[in-house]
């Protein structure tokens, strides 16, 4: 999503409290600044607003309804409150609407301590049994390695769809069927493939419900029993960074940065699924010299690093330094990749550099 310019400031008032904001921002936008909450389900900073929930509706002086504060561009002069008996009143009936079909299943559930709808019922004491009907009984979506879907307790909040098919411009699912049959699904409901699928799991990310979650993760633990520790993704040298969750010592998955000013919490399929590498058993921890029998064994970093010097030597003397080069990867930091190159050009004297990531 491209950076929005800074407008002209301007001057509102929120909760009776003068508030400078700049031009060309939302409501939402203004009061999440100013430190006011607004409660939110189907808001992602990174996608445009649409103001689906209706949860973070807000009174404004001379306007006769209530607006929606992600939708609302804030205007010079505007009176707005965020709080009211009358907001009150519509976020409780809001979340009772969405209760009334929602499994009831917090005490079991991963995303518990980490869902909104958990919170917000919370927050507003709202029960879950407000309104009596029917209720979905469908089926988990279990057939793909990397997201396990289950529709019971999707919301409709949109927000897959939404980052699916505007931010990663793939479009795999899109909310299908109406009414109470209305869900976010594939075409003709067929599985997640590469076909159709980047497996980024940007839908997982943006599910503020237990609704999308990654299957490599399950059951190893909730948001609340880990460590998070912030890192950047090694995989290339686009610099995207993400938390770590670790728990007793071992990584149990990747959760989005979304203060990150590289990549805003986005990820691709390697940055959030590629980190069971870290405690592979067949991982390579140590340096390996093979020997003449073709057997591999373990040495210290200074006995290779002056094998790999000698046996440079020796094929530089041998046939040139044009014999020699490297080959780097983008993994590296781009510091250790000018070294590589500093070091064939300047001690190996040859041109024959290259990188993973050329085009």
């Amino acid at each position: 999503m491209a950076t929005k310019q800074a407008g002209k400031l301007i001057k509102v008032v929120i909760n009776q409290k003068p508030v400078d904001c700049e031009e060309g921002k939302t409501i939402l936008e203004v009061c999440r600044e100013a430190g006011i909450f607004i409660p939110t389900l189907c808001y992602d900073p990174r996608l445009e607003a649409y103001g689906g929930c209706r949860l973070c509706l807000v009174e404004v002086k001379g306007v006769n309804r209530p607006l929606s504060s992600c939708t609302t561009p804030i205007q010079d002069g505007m009176e707005i409150t965020t709080e009211s008996e009358n907001l009150t009143g519509l976020r409780k009936t809001m979340l009772s609407l969405i209760l009334s079909n929602h499994p009831n299943d917090c005490l079991r559930c991963e995303k518990t301590g980490d869902c909104s709808l958990q919170e917000l019922a919370f927050m507003y004491d709202v029960a879950p049994d407000g309104y009596k009907g029917e209720r979905w009984n469908l089926p988990v979506k279990d057939n793909n390695p990397f997201i396990s879907f289950d529709p019971n307790k999707c919301i409709l909040c949109g927000r897959c769809v939404n980052i699916c098919k505007n931010l990663m411009l793939k479009g795999a699912i899109d909310m299908t069927g109406r009414g109470f049959n209305a869900r976010p699904d594939t075409a003709f409901g067929k599985p997640l493939s590469p076909e159709n699928c980047l497996f980024c799991g940007q839908c997982v990310s943006t599910c503020p419900t237990g609704a999308l979650m990654e299957k490599p993760s399950a059951r190893t633990g909730r948001n609340l029993s880990v460590k998070k520790v912030k890192t950047t993704c090694s995989y290339c040298g686009t610099g995207c960074s993400f938390f770590l969750n670790v728990k007793q010592g071992k990584v149990t998955k990747v959760t989005s940065d979304y203060d990150s000013p590289v990549n805003r919490g986005n990820l691709c399929i390697k940055g959030r699924f590629g980190y069971e590498f870290i405690h592979h058993p067949d991982r390579i921890k140590t340096p390996l010299i093979k020997e003449a029998n073709g057997e591999f064994r373990e040495a210290s970093w200074d006995e290779a690093l002056d094998l790999i010097a000698k046996r440079f030597g020796e094929l530089k003397e041998k046939y040139g330094p044009g014999a020699v080069g490297a080959f780097s990867s983008s993994r590296c930091t781009n510091e250790e990749n000018f070294l590589v190159s500093k070091w064939v050009r300047a001690v190996l004297g040859s041109n024959n550099v290259d990188n993973c990531a050329r085009v």
